[in-house]
């Protein structure tokens, strides 16, 4: 059995269609399962609550072999270790308790980086797996860099204003990745029932690029001029604002991004086993598009 955390988010509905794809029995966590598909209620086992409380937890790791688990945002959260770590402590507990074999948690790179002690979102990730990793279960954390998927929520500002955003450098090559990818790697894991032990594993996507770079693809393949604007993080910070975050999880996405902008995505060297293959033109072509014309 294999239980599923976040399954309608953008990485979780990917991994439980590619399970449900290999006929691997599957048991979910939804807070309202109406917003699963009916797919999913046929063909899954459903636990309905949040993942962070300790009866629900308890209830969908009985029995379980293999866990997915994703922390889901909390953009009202009182700290970033609070929306992170203590979130977790439940899932944690309950998965020494019920004996859960393998666990397969989505965080950030950062590990090893000079600045994972001060880069918000990614500083509460990586401690989150620490209270994962303590319970002696057999552990993958998929470290991951931006999502390419990130891009589309500025489809209205690239439509209208031919521009978007971000306080990064337009100059500085990152890794990003494609969550469809984040959830292929995540499915053969979770699928293989062969690994022990504890590790890292980075999701990098097929290459290193600058949000210039970016721009003049996305130009390419929308066939209209698209440019990178760097904002201040001051200005960063306050849109965030806007939405109605808390102050905490407000600074947390600021001090992540300022921690990218000192390359904190580039502590991991690029290998081929660490490359995934959908690159930034194909999830343009694929997703981007889609958005803007939508």
């Amino acid at each position: 059995m294999i239980v599923v955390t976040a399954p309608t988010g953008d990485i979780g509905h990917q991994v439980v269609q590619n399970l449900l794809q290999s006929g691997a029995p599957i048991r979910v966590i939804a807070r309202d399962p109406s917003h699963l598909s009916t797919e999913v209620r046929d063909s899954a086992e459903v636990v309905e609550g949040s993942h962070g409380d300790v009866a629900v937890v308890n209830k969908a790791f009985e029995g379980a072999d293999a866990l997915f688990w994703l922390a889901p945002a909390d953009p009202k959260a009182a700290s970033v270790m609070a929306a992170y770590v203590d979130f977790t402590r439940p899932a944690a507990a309950a998965v020494k308790e019920q004996g859960v074999k393998r666990v397969v948690s989505i965080t950030a790179l950062g590990r090893g980086s000079p600045f994972a002690n001060e880069a918000g979102y990614v500083t509460g990730s990586l401690a989150m797996d620490d209270l994962i990793a303590s319970t002696g279960v057999a552990f993958r954390g998929l470290a991951n860099p931006s999502f390419m998927d990130n891009i589309a929520r500025q489809a209205v500002a690239i439509r209208d204003q031919n521009k978007f955003f971000s306080p990064i450098s337009g100059d500085l090559k990152l890794p990003s990745v494609a969550t469809r990818d984040i959830a292929a790697v995540a499915t053969r894991l979770l699928l293989d029932d062969s690994w022990s032990g504890q590790s890292e594993v980075p999701v990098l996507g097929p290459e290193d690029l600058s949000f210039n770079d970016m721009a003049e693809i996305i130009s390419d393949v929308l066939g209209i001029p698209v440019s990178y604007q760097q904002i201040g993080f001051d200005t960063y910070k306050a849109r965030f604002v806007q939405f109605g975050m808390s102050d905490a999880m407000t600074q947390g996405m600021t001090d992540m991004a300022w921690a990218k902008d000192r390359g904190l995505d580039l502590a991991v060297s690029r290998t081929p086993e660490n490359s995934t293959p959908t690159t930034f033109r194909q999830w343009c072509e694929d997703t981007l598009k889609v958005a803007i014309d939508g």
